[in-house]
């Protein structure tokens, strides 16, 4: 089945952290996102370079340095993120080539049904979305212990 993969979710966690804090414009540190979202540190470290490299945060050096999103987090989109931690862009290329039976046909007309609507699903929502559904959860648990 399609499933989210561990890196993709670290990176999406890692965002969500760094969209928390967006308003301040201060940057985080690698080991306060990774103790915050319980990602490994040299994990997350790797996840950061790739995100830099994808435009997606930018670092800041020195003392108080750290990484920052590159963008507000309502024009960061999950297929962005994605994209930039899977490389979707260029593997979905990769499967150009003319189909040998009219069951494989049949399957890569299904599969490409699939990335579709994986594509227009991830698309539909960014790291705000995320936030606010996060803190809509938060004040319901909020109110369950009153």
């Amino acid at each position: 089945m399609v499933e989210l993969s561990c890196k993709s979710e670290y990176a999406m966690l890692a965002l969500l952290a760094l969209a928390n804090h967006y308003t301040q414009g201060e940057p985080r540190q690698i080991r306060q996102i990774a103790t915050e979202q319980q990602i490994p540190d040299r994990y997350l470290e790797q996840l950061l370079a790739t995100l830099r490299r994808g435009g997606l945060v930018r670092s800041e050096r020195g003392a108080k340095g750290g990484y920052l999103l590159a963008r507000e987090p309502w024009k960061v989109t999950l297929l962005e993120i994605v994209e930039c931690i899977e490389g979707l862009k260029t593997r979905s290329s990769a499967t150009k080539s003319s189909p040998k039976t009219i069951e494989s046909a049949i399957v890569r007309e299904i599969w490409q049904e699939v990335r579709q609507t994986t594509h227009s699903v991830l698309q539909k929502y960014t790291l705000q979305d995320l936030k606010e559904q996060r803190d809509a959860k938060q004040q319901l648990n909020i109110m369950y212990y009153i």
